[in-house]
């Protein structure tokens, strides 16, 4: 379905910054643009980022 561009440390990075940024909107600590971690523990999960389709990147090993 999606192309898998999202990789090893970068997907780790990605969820749990998503995840802190939505625990710190959900307890008030920043304002709701926290809620915006939704986003990079989406792209984490999933192991695809749009942004890195459109400009080419591709954090993924190479696979033999």
């Amino acid at each position: 379905m999606f192309k898998t561009n999202v990789g090893g440390i970068d997907r780790i990075l990605r969820i749990v910054a998503g995840l802190v940024l939505i625990a710190l909107a959900a307890t008030g600590t920043v304002g709701a643009w926290g809620w915006i971690g939704v986003v990079p523990l989406a792209t984490g999960l999933l192991s695809t980022c749009p942004l890195y389709s459109i400009v080419g990147l591709n954090t993924c090993p190479m696979k033999s």
